[in-house]
């Protein structure tokens, strides 16, 4: 498997534009692009554009935006070229914007049915009663797998607290494929021989990668996935028009592998590994012919907070909470968490998942273990510590966030209802925790690094002044020198494109 780094969703914008053309011949992901990589905005230009007759003059659509929102427009239409799918036209002499055809036409397909291609998977009809999988079964299962992958990263088999069965070990043992897959974006380090019997090492990739939510780890392994593609001989663009397919499936029905091509085929028995998808297997060892599409599937694509929310909480929180017995979770109603973080730095975690005791063993230093609760303290060193192997404070303090206990959050709210300045949003972390977290990162970590590029020696203010002024609109501008007329710019492709356009209208 080719060596290469961990991939977030701007690994799309890496792709040429003959393999976006090629990816918006599927409905399903012209529709996944659509959902998910689009601001409101720039979701309200394409609807407006899907159904019109003609390009839609350039002046037209700047007087549907107020001016004081214009670098929100100015950031949408530059979104909107990034993904291909707002191309730059002449129109009756004028310039004007049009969908580009093949997105245009897909996602027409997708909102208003697209017959019978079934574009959106062929549902199995002949799947056996006693075989037809439950969502609870399904989110049991990718639970296992997903739990599986981390907790091999993180070496939770060293502090198990109980030993699971046989079985369940065999489910939660992550494939030889995903075990590359992990060493490929860096975020484990082998040692050894090629087997399972294999010692990983986690990287600092791989503590910040932990920590993040469930949603963007499976994408990031994904693209490194399609980056790997052409080593298994496979086609990037059908590998990645595939992984949207799969995300655009309903949870709890299943479909026929019939349509499936064998690029697909293969794809699909990789994903098992994932637990995005779940195939049973014949008494002979054979997949059969339909499979199932779990709650991490499903929720790939999806724009909507809340069910991303009940993915985390049932599929990334359930690791935790499954076994919890926390004295109020019982007869509560509130999100599901199992940390409590006290003012003088004490932890306590109701959960007895060997995952996420070693994820809090990361940044804090474990004191006690019950079956159902675990004691620990933060201090400088346990931060530092983690600091050190690439995790973050604003990472330890999502993470804490996010798995708090409803207490803490009922402690929150109730300080909220009770502060007279109802702007200021109280944190559910104490104050004194969170600026104590960041103060041991500003001990460690006086210099900071942002990647980009760097413009300079304009012949002029005016040069310099429109670029810059541009940049700073659309989002992209980190840092600028009116003196010496030079910016620091974290992305190029928009402000190249405007200088540009001024130089062809300055030579005209």
């Amino acid at each position: 498997m080719a060596d290469t780094t961990l991939h977030s969703w701007e690994y799309l914008e890496t792709l040429p534009g003959t393999q976006f053309y090629r990816l918006y011949r599927s409905p399903a992901s012209a529709l996944a692009i659509f959902r998910k990589r689009l601001t409101s905005l720039a979701k309200s230009f394409v609807m407006m554009l899907l159904y019109m007759p003609a390009p839609l003059p350039v002046k037209q659509l700047e007087l549907l935006v107020k001016d004081s929102s214009r670098g929100e427009r100015e950031y949408a239409i530059d979104l909107l070229h990034r993904y291909h799918i707002f191309k730059d036209v002449t129109y009756s002499g004028v310039k004007a914007y049009a969908l580009t055809p093949d997105f245009a036409r897909s996602l027409r397909r997708a909102l208003t049915g697209a017959g019978d291609t079934r574009s959106f998977g062929k549902v199995a009809t002949h799947v056996p009663g006693d075989q037809k999988g439950t969502i609870t079964q399904l989110d049991e299962y990718a639970q296992q797998r997903w739990e599986g992958i981390l907790g091999y990263m993180v070496g939770s088999s060293s502090i198990l607290l109980e030993t699971p069965s046989t079985e369940r070990q065999a489910a939660m043992q992550p494939s030889l494929g995903v075990i590359e897959l992990l060493k490929a974006g860096h975020l484990i380090e082998l040692s050894g021989t090629y087997s399972r019997g294999q010692s990983a090492k986690i990287t600092k990739e791989g503590f910040a990668f932990v920590l993040q939510d469930i949603n963007t780890q499976i994408w990031a392994l994904l693209f490194l996935y399609v980056d790997n593609a052409e080593v298994f001989e496979m086609d990037k663009v059908d590998v990645l028009s595939f992984l949207f397919f799969i995300s655009s499936l309903e949870l709890g029905l299943a479909y026929s592998t019939t349509p499936l091509d064998d690029t697909q085929q293969r794809c699909l028995s990789d994903l098992v590994a994932f637990g995005i998808v779940y195939q049973p297997m014949r008494d002979d060892g054979t997949p059969v012919d339909y499979f199932y599409p779990t709650r991490l599937a499903t929720t790939l694509t999806s724009d909507s907070s809340t069910a991303l929310s009940t993915t985390n909480t049932t599929i990334g929180t359930s690791l935790s909470t499954s076994s919890s017995s926390s004295p109020t979770s019982a007869n509560t109603g509130a999100t599901k968490g199992f940390i409590v973080v006290e003012t003088n730095y004490r932890l306590y975690a109701y959960t007895s998942s060997p995952l996420q005791i070693a994820l809090l063993s990361l940044f804090v230093n474990l004191r006690s273990r019950h079956p159902n609760l675990v004691t620990g303290k933060m201090s400088k060193s346990s931060v530092q510590r983690a600091i050190r192997a690439g995790i973050t404070a604003d990472q330890i303090i999502s993470y804490l966030t996010s798995h708090a206990h409803p207490q803490m959050r009922r402690h929150a709210q109730a300080e909220q209802s009770r502060n007279s300045d109802h702007a200021r949003v109280v944190p559910i972390l104490p104050a004194t925790i969170l600026d104590q977290i960041h103060l041991w990162q500003l001990e460690r970590d006086r210099m900071t690094t942002t990647p980009g590029f760097l413009l300079k020696d304009f012949p002029n203010h005016a040069d310099y002044e429109a670029p810059c002024r541009y940049a700073d609109e659309i989002g992209v501008l980190v840092w600028k020198n009116d003196k010496k007329r030079m910016f620091f710019v974290n992305r190029i492709e928009g402000v190249r494109a405007f200088m540009a356009e001024r130089r062809a209208n300055a030579q005209a």
